[in-house]
């Protein structure tokens, strides 16, 4: 028998949980295998589908924040309420009623956030190197997660305004992927938990 079961160190009521979802944690990561490898298959429809998506939570915020300073009239910070909720509804028009506009910004903001990303976790790996207190080996893998994360950004940001077309999408049914095999995963383990 292992030192370290499987499910070693977990609440027993999540260890229940688990048990008793298995199936539908099963299906949703079916689901999300599926979505994923069609956002992979086809990026700039799913590029297309986000940023619309992106553009009518901006529409609903935005038209909720102005209600909210129309109803607040003698509330005074009422007016920049209003002046934000506008702003909102702007960008909720641009994002959700012109399908291939927008996608640029988009990805130049997923891009400015990989390269922040990377280069906090450069800096992390860097302050956790051997000789500094800290001789675990996950120093080495937040590096390259850094440098894999800043040379995204690079790559995103050298390739505009070509990569706007693929690079939502395809990060995107990346990510579902990963998610829906983690919990067919999740799914799999737990009559061992």
């Amino acid at each position: 028998m292992s030192d370290n079961p499987e499910g070693a160190g977990l609440p027993s009521g999540l260890k229940q949980a688990v048990r008793e979802n298995a199936s539908r944690f099963r299906w949703l990561g079916i689901a999300l295998i599926v979505l994923g490898i069609l956002a992979i298959l086809f990026p700039l429809v799913a590029s297309v589908a986000t940023k619309l998506l992106i553009g009518w939570i901006f529409l609903l915020s935005g038209a909720a924040l102005l209600w909210h300073a129309f109803q607040a009239r003698g509330w005074q910070p009422a007016v920049l309420s209003g002046l934000i909720g506008l702003l909102q509804l702007a960008v909720g028009v641009y994002l959700a009623f012109f399908p291939l506009t927008g996608l640029v910004g988009l990805t130049l903001i997923l891009a400015v956030v990989f390269m922040v990303q990377g280069a906090v976790e450069l800096a992390l790996s860097w302050q956790h190197r051997p000789g500094q207190g800290n001789d675990g080996p996950g120093w080495v893998w937040m590096g390259l997660s850094g440098l894999i994360s800043l040379a995204l950004g690079m790559l995103l940001t050298a390739g505009l305004p070509g990569t706007a077309l693929w690079a939502i999408g395809l990060l995107l049914g990346i990510n579902l992927l990963s998610s829906g095999i983690s919990f067919v995963a999740l799914a799999s383990a737990a009559n061992r938990l």
